[in-house]
């Protein structure tokens, strides 16, 4: 593993108790969605569904913004913010817990201590039989991560759910509970107030709004032997950067996980230099470029190599 000497990052400390920027944001999402599910019906359908899977990822891109400790110095207000369960699949205290151990840095791709690790291990690779396979190489393209990603992700979330509960781990049971309690309220507006059908929030919404999300994730992390080269970068986003809050820039937020996402473009810019060979290059010209490589091609082997 090389050894890099540390340098020390230029960037504004935050020390307002409230991060108006974010406070707005907040409001406007959910301001945009309650707008978007009551007049649906007087938009064309594509609209509808596009708007709607954006304003999906846009609260799970607010929700990692608020698990970091945004936008005030207070975290029972920022996890109120952060817990409407718009995607319905997902309960928020699941997701705060779990990504801050994905940011234990060192265990970072590891398919057994890192939560978000799209790898496998590979006792698990020899026992998923030839569908599982293929299907394991597929979501490692691009293609596959936005078309067949999203319900790979959410079943597998799932049933790894049910099994917790089903083994009596503490307080699981409890969490879920809360959060389908938390879920009728959503489901109540959206099909019987504002008289949209289901299939229609779940596809157009909660499907598409997962596609987006897994298209932010596809090329974030891939393994290298030093841990600090796994984090990837990804320039010249000016629109989905807005809809990540620059999240693309996702090794700035590993190194420094509590900057405001509306600060990142410019403490980047500051120190690009330095983060890019701290991440030993692994930068992508934004998700054309992705795409452009990735699109049928896997990003790497989905079997983790140090499990074998």
């Amino acid at each position: 593993m090389s050894i890099k000497p540390r340098r020390t990052f230029r960037f504004h400390i935050e020390t307002s108790n409230l991060e108006w920027p974010t406070v707005i944001l907040a409001i406007f999402i959910y301001g945009s969605f309650l707008a978007l599910t009551f007049w649906w019906q007087q938009l064309p359908i594509v609209v509808v569904m596009l708007a709607g899977g954006w304003l999906i990822a846009w609260q799970g891109s607010l929700q990692h913004e608020v698990i970091h400790g945004h936008p005030t110095r207070n975290q029972a207000v920022n996890d109120a913010i952060g817990s409407v369960p718009l995607s319905l699949w997902l309960p928020y205290r699941i997701y705060r817990d779990t990504h801050l151990v994905h940011h234990r840095d060192e265990f970072l791709t590891d398919p057994i201590d890192d939560p978000e690790s799209a790898y496998v291990t590979k006792l698990a690779w020899q026992r998923m039989g030839r569908v599982g396979r293929w299907l394991a190489d597929f979501n490692m393209t691009l293609l596959g991560r936005l078309t067949l990603g999203p319900v790979v992700m959410i079943l597998s979330f799932l049933l790894s759910e049910g099994n917790l509960i089903r083994s009596g781990v503490a307080g699981r049971a409890r969490i879920w509970a809360l959060h389908f309690a938390a879920t009728v309220p959503v489901l109540a507006w959206v099909t019987l107030v504002c008289g949209m059908p289901l299939w229609l929030y779940l596809f157009g919404f909660v499907y598409i709004g997962a596609a987006l999300t897994r298209l932010r994730s596809f090329a974030e992390h891939r393994y290298a032997d030093d841990h600090e080269e796994r984090t990837a970068i990804v320039e010249g986003s000016a629109i989905l950067g807005v809809l990540y809050l620059y999240n693309n820039l996702h090794v700035l937020h590993h190194l420094r996980p509590g900057i405001s996402w509306y600060r990142l473009p410019s403490i980047y810019r500051e120190n690009r230099d330095e983060l890019v060979r701290r991440n030993g290059g692994l930068v992508y010209r934004g998700y054309w470029d992705i795409a452009r490589r990735f699109f049928l091609t896997r990003h790497d082997d989905p079997r983790h190599p140090h499990h074998s």
